[in-house]
């Protein structure tokens, strides 16, 4: 490849949900961009992670509604599902939208490398079976990998990672999942509804911690009525690798106790991709795994840039398409580009029933000392909800009594990962309750909730 060739504006390393998207930005404002991917364009994210495993929970929804027909006036015999379909299926849908982002790339005019790529110092990126290549600006968007814990390493067989959760041959007849985060609670949702005895163990004192209390209770409630058995400020002290199964060691306070399943689930958190990547070349800092940036993105080392799960939390893919934009727009010095506002990213959580959040929990809002107003609206209280045989849920949101600004929005139930958009909007347009209490909203729908939890909280509520 001629030397002109190998020159570029811009560099991205990863092909992630971050990466790519900063490509295409770059390409939009005149850049010559190039990707390098070591493994998959669409990262983890699109290949081992958010999209495979909607499509596997999608699956086991429509698996537990056939379960359910009676109760909305059908019939069906002889019902069965097939695993190695249903992987096949997730499968297929990552390899489709796999071969789009190429397209993607491809339509913009993006170079794509694939291979190992390490930061050569003066501006390089070395590839492996590509040679040099080099750039005025890079862009390290390595992504991240599943957190091992000593002594409860995963090993590929009895304990998973998400990789082997995810294609399994076969449904084990038991399944422990350490950790309850988002990834831990959505395996263990998916696997209960297929039918396997699913237990979960959570160090904290509730399961899904970083959500609010209330959700975490309601949640809990949900998954222990669904036959999940949860263990809560419980520690996995050891596991013993059996020839059928794994028994681990657990201790709950103050007491120990063991639990024995085919397999087990390490879903315990993840930690940047920061090793590897030639960063002792640089004066890039790495705090705990993650490789530290001011609020555009830049690192210690002119020219280098982070985005995405590498930069730090929250670890989630839309984070890292929009910290990608904003990075590439501040290099091309494009007028009015702001940083992120990190209280506006909304997260979810697609297991059954769905949670999904975005800004303050009430705790954190009385914590940084706000005097508050807050709604809550249950989910039997709406039409469509019933309709649709879905009654169990609440819409939660908290406001600032003196000034009105929703601080924070709350939601479990159906459906409520599309709904938290609503919300996530208003506290980008910085909406006050006035502005939520005068929008109409369509009937009948879920999204009608999201008003009445407004009402609410001044306490103005009709349906309740």
């Amino acid at each position: 490849m001629p030397m002109s060739d190998k020159k570029f504006d811009l560099i991205v390393i990863g092909g992630g949900p971050g990466g790519y998207v900063a490509a295409i930005r770059g390409a939009q404002l005149g850049m010559k961009t190039a990707v390098v991917e070591r493994e998959h364009l669409g990262g983890i994210c699109l290949n081992w992670g958010c999209i495979p495993t909607k499509a596997l929970l999608r699956s086991s929804e429509i698996w537990h509604i056939l379960q359910n027909l009676k109760d909305y006036g059908l019939k069906a015999d002889n019902l069965q599902f097939d695993v190695q379909a249903i992987v096949d299926r997730s499968r297929g849908v990552a390899k489709q939208l796999s071969g789009g982002i190429a397209h993607l790339l491809k339509k913009n005019k993006v170079d794509v490398f694939m291979g190992e790529a390490k930061l050569a110092g003066n501006g390089q990126v070395e590839v492996a079976g590509t040679g040099i290549l080099s750039a005025d600006h890079t862009i390290l968007a390595v992504g991240a990998r599943a957190r091992s814990l000593p002594g409860l390493e995963p090993d590929g067989d009895r304990v998973w990672t998400y990789r082997e959760a995810m294609v399994p041959k076969e449904l084990p007849k038991s399944l422990l999942v350490v950790g309850s985060g988002a990834i831990g609670i959505e395996f263990a949702s998916f696997y209960n509804d297929l039918g396997v005895d699913v237990t979960v163990v959570e160090i904290m004192d509730r399961i899904l911690p970083v959500e609010d209390e209330d959700i975490s209770a309601m949640a809990r409630k949900a998954f222990e009525k669904q036959g999940i058995k949860i263990l809560t400020g419980a520690k996995v002290s050891d596991l013993k690798r059996k020839k059928d199964c794994v028994i681990a060691s657990i201790e709950v306070g103050n007491k120990q106790q063991t639990v024995q399943a085919e397999r087990v689930i390490m879903a315990v958190g993840i930690v940047g991709n920061s090793d590897g990547i030639g960063l002792e070349k640089t004066k890039v800092k790495v705090d705990r795994g993650h490789i530290v940036t001011n609020q555009w993105g830049e690192t210690d080392e002119p020219g280098v840039y982070a985005i995405g799960d590498v930069a730090g939390a929250p670890w989630l893919a839309h984070k890292a398409s929009h910290e990608g934009v904003v990075c590439v727009e501040k290099i091309a010095g494009v007028e009015g580009v702001h940083p992120l506002n990190k209280s506006t990213i909304p997260g979810c959580t697609y297991s059954r029933p769905q949670i999904a959040s975005v800004g303050m929990t009430e705790k954190a809002a009385k914590e940084a000392g706000f005097d508050l107003k807050v709604g809550r609206f249950p989910f039997l209280g709406n039409g469509k909800a019933i309709a649709l045989g879905e009654p169990e849920g609440m819409v939660k949101t908290i406001f600032d009594a003196k000034t009105g600004e929703l601080l924070g929005a709350h939601m479990i139930g159906a459906e409520v990962t599309e709904l938290i958009q609503g919300y996530v909007v208003a506290r980008t347009l910085e909406s006050t309750e006035a502005e939520l209490m005068h929008t109409v909203f369509p009937h009948p729908t879920l999204s009608e909730m999201m008003h009445e939890s407004v009402l609410d909280a001044y306490g103005r509520a009709i349906h309740f």
